[in-house]
């Protein structure tokens, strides 16, 4: 190769390298995507929580139901109270052991509580006490006037007795009496005839002061005729000086 081609030679790859270099530096450059933003994070899920007290009420009575949430946009409350703010507190007063339900919701879901109020059942009524009969009554409330030898006075005890037996017979204005007078067996039977018909109507005139109606009384004497107690001596002569009742009706 002469000196010439060697010359043309040289010039050709000196424009072939100024153009490449050209080419590099006025090619456009390229911008980088900006980096991708992480995704945000879902909603948080409803917290709630439920209590009462007391815990157990007996019937009548009321419990307080109090509550608290986050997260929440809605909250019930379930049976019978219904829509609740996301804090707070109500009286209930169930009439039966009940269970309280709060349910919250919001953008992250729902969630629930429950409390539960026990009702004591009330206690079981008395057994009905047997219905006494006007007889069994009459035994127990009607008293017999006792007296002293050979008197027809109404002495203390016997003042007693009687107000205890005006007492049912103004109770029972229905109820008719008949009242005995007795006496010991000392003394003839004419004397003691005369004796029981004093005490006899000693016992009425004062039950009638007493307030009974005289209408419901009546009497009669029986002396010494009908002697409760047969034996002789003073402790059966005393059990035999009295105003004894008898039901009439």
């Amino acid at each position: 190769m002469n000196s010439a081609s060697r010359s043309l030679y040289r010039t050709g790859l000196f424009v072939m390298l100024f153009a490449a270099v050209f080419t590099v530096g006025c090619k456009k450059k390229v911008t980088p995507a900006p980096p991708a933003q992480p995704a945000a994070p879902p909603p948080a899920r409803p917290t709630v929580t439920l209590q009462a007290n007391p815990a157990t009420i007996n019937n009548g009575g009321s419990s307080t139901l109090s509550w608290n949430s986050t997260d929440a946009t809605q909250l019930s409350i379930d049976p019978g109270v219904g829509a609740v703010n996301a804090q707070g507190s109500t009286k209930v007063s169930p009439t039966d052991s009940t269970t309280y339900t709060i349910t919250a919701t919001g953008p992250g879901g729902s969630a629930s509580a429950t409390a539960a109020v026990s009702v004591n059942a009330p206690a079981a009524p008395p057994p009905a006490q047997p219905t006494e009969s006007l007889d069994q009554i009459w035994a127990r409330e009607v008293q017999d006037a006792y007296f002293d030898t050979d008197k027809a006075d109404i002495r203390a005890d016997a003042r007693t007795a009687l107000g205890q037996t005006a007492e049912f017979l103004k109770a029972h204005p229905t109820v008719k009496a008949t009242i005995e007078g007795h006496c010991d067996e000392r003394g003839s039977t004419e004397y003691n005839l005369g004796l029981g018909d004093r005490r006899a109507a000693a016992v009425k005139a004062y039950l009638v002061s007493l307030g009974v109606s005289a209408s419901q009384l009546t009497t009669v004497s029986f002396g010494k005729e009908k002697p409760f107690c047969p034996e002789h001596g003073e402790p059966c002569w005393q059990q035999n000086r009295r105003g004894h009742f008898v039901k009439a009706n």
